[in-house]
């Protein structure tokens, strides 16, 4: 137990707070208790995914762990979405919405109800972010716990996971399985609580997190169902209250050169394309500098080193068991990728954190060592040219075509374009254009694993190039563009597109252009009108606020150029 922190308070003491002393009476908070800090325990816990099932018990040990150190824990929660569920239909557009829904969210009980530090714990893709974005404007100490992954299913002998559901569906379209198999495979690839297992968005963003020193080692890699996870959570409740001893706060951890350690372990691990996005939005909320650029400057210098899916052959579960996250931090610092001066949660630097973690043995082939990389630089690249000025997302890992042109096959919605490859329209050659659903179009810029995972399946995955204003999953493997800025709803090159256009997609030059003219975009410009924005509910909300893509698609108005 740490010492004990009288905590001076302007919400429970002298003879006025007596009413604000009654509330907290009936959940059971005693005279000493009110000596004490408040703890928040943010839980992200709903049935309707299996991301987030088990988050109710992890709560409880991260409360347990709070008030052992000292503190007064109080769990609230906040919404989730499955991807998973939603992707494909209309309901992939409140996705990334959900992410300030759940920042907002947890910023107004922590300021609502004067907590004096709180824990975050999140499962599925848009938790992490969003807990994240909540932490980084926050005045208080924050720790986050991520809830893990989920174990992968078998069938066959053969690993599978969620993605391998989208991808069924294409070779069942294909004539390649029939329906028993892709029943089999259906009722298999989920066998139960924990994000979905491969280096997807969530395993993604729970390393990138890790990186950035805001959870405990090996937080992002202890699988859901696994007693690491469940002290995992106590530790951090206990790790919280001993930040409100030392007095370290999220703006002391989340500084620019924990932004690129972040950046580092993304590029090493083949992380999804969604980790520029939410570094974005995380790095705004922080009111710390990084752009796109220093995604490509990162890139250039840090190799590619794990073989892990959806390009590679190996879940999450599987680096967990030769060391986790934890090892590949040791490697990576101990050959100098990472700033070993960070500071965490812990209330130690990175290099303190890693200097015991466990060393990658030559046995395991999950990690490459640096002198055998997967790729000499890593695998996200920030593309531009006249198709994209401020910048799109590709994710080339295992992706063999460095360069691609063909036809542009363009379409406004996702539906008609999932029709055109279901109907066998698209053809080897061809550039799939998917516009008009980025951040305000969509609204919520929708994520288009269904497509890509089809497109794989029918056999075009690196035949075909797939371009969006729009998101891709960390699920995502082929050619694939995304988040191509500006968007077509604010007029971006990509609004000005036709059909049959020549578009050329380059890796190594980090270029995506369409073969018009300048005079030529001017004349369509000058005919393009934008279509109405979406005005209801929370999609309506979030078209008039969401700024660009290329900025991480934030809806707060602090340093933004533009809205």
């Amino acid at each position: 137990m740490g010492k004990d922190l009288r905590i001076k308070s302007h919400v429970f003491d002298d003879s006025k707070r007596a009413p604000n002393r009654a509330m907290l009476r009936a959940v059971g908070v005693t005279d000493e208790d009110f000596k004490k800090p408040m703890i928040g325990i943010a839980s992200t816990w709903s049935e309707v995914t299996p991301c987030n099932v088990h988050l109710d018990d992890l709560a409880i040990n991260a409360k347990d762990g709070a008030r052992a150190a000292g503190g007064v824990p109080m769990i609230f929660n906040t919404i989730t979405v499955s991807d998973g569920i939603s992707m494909g239909t209309s309901g992939m557009r409140y996705s990334l919405p959900s992410r300030d829904v759940i920042a907002d969210s947890i910023e107004t009980v922590v300021g609502a109800e004067n907590l004096d530090a709180y824990v975050a714990i999140g499962g599925c893709d848009k938790n992490i972010p969003g807990c994240l974005i909540s932490i980084a404007r926050s005045d208080v100490p924050a720790v986050f716990v991520y809830g893990g992954t989920i174990a992968p299913g078998y069938r066959n002998g053969q690993k599978l996971d969620i993605v391998s559901v989208f991808e069924g569906v294409g070779k069942h379209n294909n004539g390649d399985i029939d329906d028993e198999e892709l029943r089999g495979i259906e009722c298999a690839a989920c066998p139960g609580a924990g994000s979905c297992g491969g280096m997807y968005t969530a395993n993604t963003m729970a390393t990138a997190v890790e990186a950035l020193g805001m959870s405990l080692p090996g937080s992002s890699s202890n699988p859901a169902e696994s007693p690491e996870k469940f002290e995992d959570c106590r530790k951090a409740g206990e790790a919280v209250y001993h930040l409100l001893e030392q007095g370290i706060y999220p703006k002391d951890i989340l500084t620019k050169k924990a932004f690129e350690n972040a950046i580092t372990a993304v590029m090493a691990l083949g992380g999804s394309t969604n980790a520029v996005l939410h570094l974005l939005a995380i790095a705004n909320a922080a009111q710390v500098d990084v752009t796109m650029d220093d995604f490509n400057r990162l890139q250039a210098k840090v190799p590619h080193l794990a073989d892990l899916k959806p390009s590679g052959k190996y879940v999450m579960e599987d680096l967990f068991k030769i060391g986790g996250v934890p090892a590949v931090m040791r490697l990576l610092l101990d050959n100098g990728y990472l700033h070993g001066d960070c500071l965490t949660v812990t209330g130690k630097t990175i290099a303190e954190n890693y200097a015991d973690a466990p060393v990658l043995t030559e046995e395991q082939d999950i990690i490459r060592p640096f002198s055998n990389p997967y790729r000499e630089n890593g695998p996200l690249v920030v593309l531009k040219g006249n198709l994209s000025p401020t910048g799109a997302v590709a994710k080339v890992s295992g992706v063999k075509v460095k360069r691609h042109t063909g036809p542009a096959r363009v379409f406004n919605t996702e539906e008609e374009a999932t029709e055109a490859v279901m109907n066998n329209e698209i053809k080897e050659g061809d550039v799939l254009v998917i516009r008009y659903v980025g951040p305000k179009g969509g609204p919520g810029m929708p994520e288009m694993l269904s497509i890509s995972a089809i497109l794989v399946g029918k056999g075009l995955g690196q035949k075909v190039a797939l371009l969006t204003d729009g998101r891709f999953s960390g699920g995502t493997h082929g050619l694939v563009v995304g988040h191509i800025s500006p968007e077509a709803q604010t007029g971006g090159p990509i609004a000005l597109l036709q059909e049959g256009d020549i578009v050329t997609i380059d890796s190594d030059l980090k270029e995506i252009s369409m073969e018009v003219s300048d005079e030529e975009l001017d004349k369509r410009r000058a005919d393009w009108t934008a279509p109405e924005l979406y005005k209801r509910g929370v999609l309506g909300k979030y078209a008039h606020n969401v700024s660009c893509s290329s900025q991480g698609a934030v809806t707060d108005f602090i340093n933004r150029k533009d809205i």
